[in-house]
């Protein structure tokens, strides 16, 4: 019997990836997941329940757990007696007053993203963007091993569109990994306006965080969050940067060099302190706010009105009438 998994976001592609698969395929063999990163915001898990509601589907959530990690790196640290130093000159060996800063914080938090940084020391990079192999990649991937298992084929149905990024440029529509598992990207050639707009043929409304200024909905806010997006996160959701602001203490106090940013940038002082003082979230909120590669301030940014609707994509302009204003309702 085939299983088809539909990896489910609360972000606009891969609603309808599950749309498609729901038009297509028999719905009791459709299985879509949601990887709960920990960093997600409220109104994207009210969204989940919104899409179970109106789709008549249930939504199976996978979380990862990095508790035996956490316990390992904890001995490694306690126990390590290494001598010699890295490539840079300093010691490999943790100090003992950098022992004993870890061992005060690494416990299991039950929450993937701050315990996954934790075990890591250090949040996700651009260049080393750990959190989606681990946090949604591998949750996926042995969700669907388990299935096949079983004795069950696989697709794995994945809302990635071409146009995203230059990563994605040459994504398949279809692929076969292995005897069991294939791959669907049904919306590989779409564009971001073909997917509002499928949605809301079958009136079903979009996450109300793309009314709201946010370009994605996944992790709040990303790593990746451009200035615009930091701007209006720390506008309307303030909460999140206060949270985010409250990991880098506990993440910096599990690396052996003191501190860890939640966003990282080039920096040339040597001195930890001042790093962190510039790239802490609070300072990049700063930066969001500024033009001319931080230079000067974005006086036609004003981010104070957070009452109305900031669709990056148009949304908001959309006719009355029609299935197009069913965004407004969001």
């Amino acid at each position: 019997m085939t299983k088809h998994v539909i990896s489910v976001s609360g972000g606009k592609d891969s609603l309808a990836t599950l749309l498609i698969a729901l038009e297509r395929c028999s719905r009791a063999d459709v299985i879509p997941i949601f990887c709960d990163t920990g960093n997600e915001h409220d109104d994207t898990y009210a969204y989940l329940g919104y899409m179970e509601r109106t789709l008549g589907v249930q939504i199976t959530r996978l979380k990862a757990d990095f508790t035996r990690e956490l316990l390992a790196k904890r001995r490694f640290i306690a126990n390590d007696q290494r001598t010699g130093r890295d490539k840079n000159g300093r010691k490999l060996r943790w100090t003992n007053k950098a022992k004993r800063r870890a061992l005060e914080v690494m416990y299991p938090s039950g929450n993937p993203f701050l315990d996954l940084c934790m075990w890591k020391g250090r949040f996700p990079s651009r260049k080393a963007q750990f959190c989606t192999q681990e946090l949604k990649t591998n949750m996926a991937v042995a969700f669907q091993m388990e299935l096949m298992d079983a004795g069950h084929n696989v697709i794995s149905w994945q809302g990635i569109r071409r146009d995203e990024s230059h990563n994605r440029r040459n994504a398949k529509k279809f692929e076969r990994v292995g005897r069991r598992l294939r791959i669907c990207r049904p919306i590989a050639l779409w564009t971001a306006e073909q997917v509002f707009a499928f949605a809301a043929e079958r009136a079903i409304k979009p996450n109300p965080l793309y009314l709201q200024g946010m370009g994605r909905v996944g992790c709040m806010p990303c790593i990746n969050a451009n200035k615009g997006e930091l701007r209006a996160i720390a506008a309307r959701f303030p909460e999140h940067p206060q949270r985010i602001s409250e990991w880098e203490i506990l993440v910096g106090k599990c690396s052996k060099r003191g501190f860890s940013t939640f966003m990282t940038d080039a920096h040339t002082a040597s001195d930890r302190r001042q790093v962190f003082a510039d790239l802490n979230i609070w300072s990049r909120i700063e930066w969001s706010k500024t033009t001319r590669g931080g230079k000067q301030w974005n006086l036609l940014a004003d981010p104070a009105d957070d009452s109305g609707c900031s669709s990056s994509y148009g949304l908001c302009e959309q006719p009355e009438t029609g299935p197009h204003n069913l965004w407004k309702a969001a």
